[in-house]
C-alpha cells in the first residue's frame, strides 16, 4: 500500500490519468484488455475530463478497455445523478471505446435486485470465475464510505455477492455496488480523497481501530496494488 500526499489537486488528477494510462498498458501486454470499474463524484471527473485529452487519450488501447462502475444511483441514464451520465460525457463519448465493452450500472424496467445479479454475471462473462478486475477507482464520503457501502448497511457484511443492490433509507433511494468481496479482488485500487471534510474520516479509516461498520473503506484490504491519492488538508 502507498499513500501519495499531493500539495495541489491538478498534479493529483495527473498522477491518477498516468496511473490509469500505464496500467492500461501493462494489462493490455499481460492478457489483452483492461478491466476497470469507475466511482462518480467530483474527483473522479476532473480525471476522465483528462484521459479524454489527446495527451492522454492516444497512450491508451481504447478498444480493448472494458468498463463498469464501481456503483450507481438507480436512476435513468439521462438522469443528472446518474455516474454512467457523468462518466459518458466527460470520457466515453470523446474516445473510442467499442460500446460493447461499456456496461452501466442500470437497465431501463429492470428491478434493482434483479439486476445485481445480472450485473455479476456480465462481471462473470468478462473476468471470468476468479472476477480480478484490473484496476478499481474509489472515492471516499466525508463519512468514511466507499462505493455504496454505507456505515450501518447490511451490505457491509456480504460475503458472497459481487454485485448487490438495496434501499439506502437516508436518501430514499436504491443503490447498486460492487461488494468489499470483489472490490478486495483487484490487482490494483486507487482511492482518490481529499479536501478539509475528509479529514476525520480518513484518519479514522488509516489510523483507527478497525470498525468498517462506521467506517467502510476500511473493509477495502491495503495490500500491494493499493494506492491513496489525497491532500494537506485531508492527511493533516
Amino acid at each position: 500500500m502507498s499513500i501519495t500526499v499531493f500539495d495541489d489537486l491538478d498534479t493529483l488528477y495527473k498522477k491518477a490519468a498516468d496511473t490509469f494510462a500505464d496500467l492500461s498498458k501493462k494489462a493490455i501486454e499481460k492478457h489483452g484488455k483492461f478491466s476497470v470499474a469507475l466511482s462518480g463524484g467530483s474527483s473522479p471527473k476532473a480525471i476522465f475530463k483528462l484521459l479524454a485529452t489527446e495527451e492522454y487519450a492516444q497512450k491508451i488501447d481504447w478498444n480493448k478497455v472494458f468498463f463498469f462502475w464501481v456503483d450507481e444511483r438507480w436512476v435513468a441514464l439521462d438522469d443528472e445523478k446518474s455516474n454512467a451520465k457523468m462518466t459518458f460525457e466527460t470520457l466515453l463519448d470523446k474516445v473510442p471505446v467499442n460500446k460493447d465493452q461499456i456496461f452501466p450500472m442500470y437497465k431501463e424496467g429492470a428491478e434493482p435486485e434483479e439486476y445485481a445479479k445480472e450485473y455479476e454475471a456480465e462481471i462473470r462473462n468478462v473476468l471470468g470465475d476468479e472476477g480480478v478486475f484490473d484496476f478499481i477507482l474509489l472515492g471516499m464520503g466525508d463519512d468514511g464510505h466507499t462505493a455504496s457501502l454505507f456505515p450501518g448497511e447490511a451490505i457491509l457484511d456480504e460475503k458472497e455477492k459481487w454485485v448487490d443492490a438495496y434501499y439506502l433509507q437516508p436518501q430514499e433511494m436504491f443503490r447498486i455496488t460492487l461488494t468489499a468481496p470483489v472490490i478486495n479482488k483487484a490487482e490494483n485500487i486507487l482511492v482518490v480523497a481529499f479536501g478539509e471534510s475528509k479529514k476525520h474520516a480518513l484518519n479514522e479509516v488509516l489510523n483507527g481501530e478497525y470498525n468498517p461498520t462506521l467506517y467502510p473503506l476500511q473493509l477495502i484490504e491495503r495490500k500491494e496494488g493499493f494506492q491513496f491519492f489525497t491532500d494537506e488538508k485531508a492527511k493533516g
